[in-house]
């Protein structure tokens, strides 16, 4: 079974103090729920000697050891309810990206809700897109200070202003529906619950810092920088984007991803009368996009699509331009610059004709690392206690996280709710998991 803390034991040799807390924790879990808390600790600290007994960080540590993520499922599945209610608030106050005034609005809301968790709460605000929250909960004792770890994930929804009316919030057959559930309004509520569970059960957690962004959904130009900066002071980030699956996998790999635009500028002239004057820039893109097929190479997990085109004005007219926009994703880093640079090397292979290229990979993969392994490790562990199995998977679609993950910082992706239908009329979660992930997001939170 595994407990949240291990302690650290002063004043022994490495291997000492590894046997003690060894005996002593197997201790921990042979008396959890059998002796009062006084009865446990004082047995404990008869394994773990005298020299620990003044340390207040190995006296929380030997707390929290004794509270077994299962329990924190149990106090967080009776306020189900209070967590439903919360979603449905969230929901009904729409959060479009391009509707700034919407998204300050809601993090206005999100900012109340953290600040009555006892969190220090900071709104960013941004002139381009909507604001930014960042809440930092810190409680851990100086003697256990350490980096924090960050909770990341983001407050505004693909779905523009009025689509409740169509699309409006309901629970029916174990199911939450509505505009941003799943992407990610439910991973929000997870983690105001996890904290409230790690607070009311006083179990001890290191500092921690939630950031909630308000432009994922167009890519974080504005938060990058942001989310950059506060993942460079983390030991470990937790992404709250929903999970991948009916079963609710976590996310250890994600492609990155990028935009570029080809845009071609040839010639016009009569199709009829004198095509040979003409440079038709419509055939110019044609062959570059048969070239850009090529590239692709499944194995190795890059694409190159070309999924929007225009050109041309009239069927008897030798274009003079047209564009494509191209959708560009690779599994490892190092083949993003190396993509990026071909790129932007392409030449016209029509005589005469010319072309830009624009964009190309700004989001980098989120590889599986030793370190995101052994988080997501800890994460399994953590999910049989509770009564779940927890799988992984690699998708395309990129996230903040990916972000993080670069940056060489553990990164655990897809951690949030549990449901189907991102982006779509039919978007919803599975309620039933919400105090599952919750749990486990707050065991994670305490024992890394």
């Amino acid at each position: 079974m595994a407990r949240l803390g291990r302690v650290r034991l002063a004043n022994r040799s490495s291997a000492a103090r590894w046997r003690l807390e060894k005996i002593g924790l197997r201790l921990l879990k042979q008396y959890t729920g059998r002796g009062t808390p006084r009865q446990n600790f004082t047995a404990a600290s008869f394994f773990f000697g005298r020299a620990t007994l003044p340390n207040v960080a190995a006296i929380a540590t030997i707390r929290a050891a004794m509270i077994a993520t299962r329990d924190l499922y149990h106090w967080l599945k009776k306020r189900d309810a209070r967590t439903l209610a919360l979603l449905k608030r969230f929901v009904e106050m729409e959060s479009f990206t391009y509707e700034k005034a919407a998204v300050d609005s809601f993090a206005a809301a999100v900012a109340a809700e953290w600040k009555s968790c006892g969190a220090t709460v900071r709104i960013l605000p941004n002139r381009e897109c909507g604001s930014h929250v960042r809440a930092e909960i810190d409680s851990a004792t100086k003697s256990a200070r350490a980096k924090p770890i960050m909770v990341l994930g983001h407050i505004d929804t693909v779905y523009p202003s009025g689509t409740l009316s169509k699309m409006p919030f309901r629970i029916a057959n174990g199911y939450a529906y509505g505009p941003g559930t799943f992407d990610m309004k439910g991973g929000i509520v997870m983690a105001l619950a996890a904290v409230d569970a790690l607070q009311t059960m006083k179990v001890p957690a290191p500092k921690l810092v939630f950031l909630w962004t308000a432009d994922e959904e167009t890519g974080s130009k504005h938060s990058r920088e942001i989310i950059e900066r506060e993942a460079r002071q983390s030991r470990a980030v937790f992404v709250l984007e929903p999970s991948f699956g009916p079963d609710g996998c976590a996310k250890t790999r994600r492609k990155g991803v990028g935009e570029a635009e080809i845009v071609v500028t040839g010639r016009s002239a009569h199709a009829g009368i004198a095509p040979e004057t003409g440079i038709n820039a419509v055939h110019e893109l044609a062959l570059q996009i048969t070239r850009l097929l090529k590239w692709n190479d499944p194995r190795r997990g890059i694409t190159v699509q070309a999924n929007v085109i225009e050109g041309g004005t009239a069927s008897n007219v030798v274009p003079a331009s047209a564009r494509a926009l191209l959708d560009v994703r690779v599994a490892r880093l190092s083949d993003m610059s190396r993509l990026n640079k071909k790129l932007h090397a392409l030449k016209p292979i029509l005589r005469g004709a010319r072309i830009k290229v624009t964009g190309g990979l700004n989001r980098p993969p989120m590889e599986r690392t030793r370190k995101t392994a052994e988080l997501f490790a800890r994460a399994q562990e953590l999910a049989k206690e509770i009564g779940f199995q927890l799988g992984e998977a690699s998708t395309g679609g990129g996230s903040d996280g990916n972000f993080t993950a670069a940056l060489g910082i553990p990164t655990l992706d897809g951690m949030g709710a549990v449901g189907d239908g991102a982006h779509s009329p039919s978007e919803h979660i599975r309620i039933s998991a919400l105090s599952q992930r919750a749990a486990l997001l707050a065991g994670l939170l305490a024992s890394i």
